[in-house]
């Protein structure tokens, strides 16, 4: 009397069996997955601070270069107020154009010293010779229009004369 038996599915059997190891391989997948994710997401995070690095870097750039700009349109009005003072002893005058060197000044604008400094040819111009005695051979002999930098930028070279050795 087998028949009296319950039979029992094997099939029941296996599944049951099987269903952990399904879940433990489910419970990896979504692991691996929540990684992928955190990655990904970390990966996003860098991108977007060194975006914002960079867009911080190119708004003071051209800042930069802004008033760069501006400031070269100024040095030729510095200097025809210069060339002004040399012809008008006026004390009003002398204030202006101190308070523009001030302003140029503390907007990171230097003056480039060229006289009686040897030629250098990377912060000065040389647009006339001038015959010297030969120590003042390749030095600056007079100052014809200042030369400036920002910051570390040459924004107009120093247009110069330079001592020549007699011949």
């Amino acid at each position: 009397m087998d028949d009296d038996k319950p039979q029992v599915d094997n099939k029941d059997q296996n599944d049951q069996t099987d269903k952990p190891t399904q879940d433990v391989d489910q419970l990896e997948k979504l692991q691996q997955r929540c990684e992928e994710l955190e990655n990904n997401w970390k990966r996003a995070l860098a991108d977007y601070k060194n975006l914002e690095r960079r867009t911080a870097e190119e708004k003071l750039e051209f800042a930069e270069f802004a008033n760069m700009v501006l400031i070269q349109r100024l040095l030729p009005i510095v200097d025809n107020l210069e060339l002004l003072q040399k012809h008008v002893d006026d004390t009003g005058l002398k204030m202006i154009i101190k308070e523009v060197k001030q302003v140029l000044a503390d907007s990171g604008v230097d003056q480039l010293e060229s006289d009686g400094k040897a030629f250098d040819s990377e912060t000065m111009d040389c647009v006339e010779t001038a015959e010297c005695e030969e120590k003042s051979h390749d030095t600056v002999v007079e100052t014809l229009t200042r030369g400036y930098k920002f910051k570390t930028k040459i924004l107009r070279p120093a247009r110069v004369r330079v001592g020549k050795a007699k011949s």
